[in-house]
């Protein structure tokens, strides 16, 4: 089975000039999101990891999965005004524009090892962004994962942590 062969190429979405590699077809097949879970599943078991972090929204779509088939915990980094209680924010640029992430303060990363997961890898700042809010509660980011990665926006160069991507697009 060719995973790629369940992305959907959406020109100028959300803007124009944006091409959106569109990952609703593979999840709507049983099969495909079962493999890419796999995938995702077979490089975790190279790291220890304690929680998994999904960052609002899409990354929603796989923490949970993921940190149930591993029996670990799973955090939200959640876009603004989202979380409640004592909260980090940060500000990062897209590609498209600019947006914040936050996290709570009280959630106990001190000293664990985290991955971050979401579902693409542009230009890298809001992986980038995830990484510095988890390091300000604590936390170690050992590995991050998306299921698509944009090679030509060169993020990988970003991020700190390891990062695995099940797609990847020049």
């Amino acid at each position: 089975m060719n995973l790629y062969d369940f992305i959907d190429d959406i020109q100028d979405f959300p803007k124009k000039g944006i091409l959106f590699r569109d990952i609703s077809p593979l999840l709507e097949d049983r099969d495909a999101f079962k493999l890419l879970i796999s995938k995702m599943i077979q490089e975790i078991k190279n790291y220890k990891i304690d929680i998994i972090a999904g960052i609002d929204s899409r990354g929603f779509l796989f923490s949970s999965l993921l940190a149930h088939q591993l029996n670990i915990g799973s955090i939200m980094i959640r876009k603004p005004n989202k979380l409640p209680g004592n909260i980090i924010e940060k500000k990062y640029e897209l590609e498209y524009g600019s947006s914040t992430l936050s996290v709570q303060k009280k959630r106990n990363l001190n000293k664990k090892n985290l991955l971050i997961i979401d579902d693409l890898l542009a230009t890298g700042g809001t992986l980038k962004c995830a990484e510095e809010l988890i390091s300000e509660v604590g936390g170690k980011v050992v590995l991050t994962i998306v299921a698509i990665e944009l090679n030509s926006l060169k993020g990988r160069r970003k991020i700190q942590s390891d990062v695995f991507s099940v797609l990847s697009y020049d």
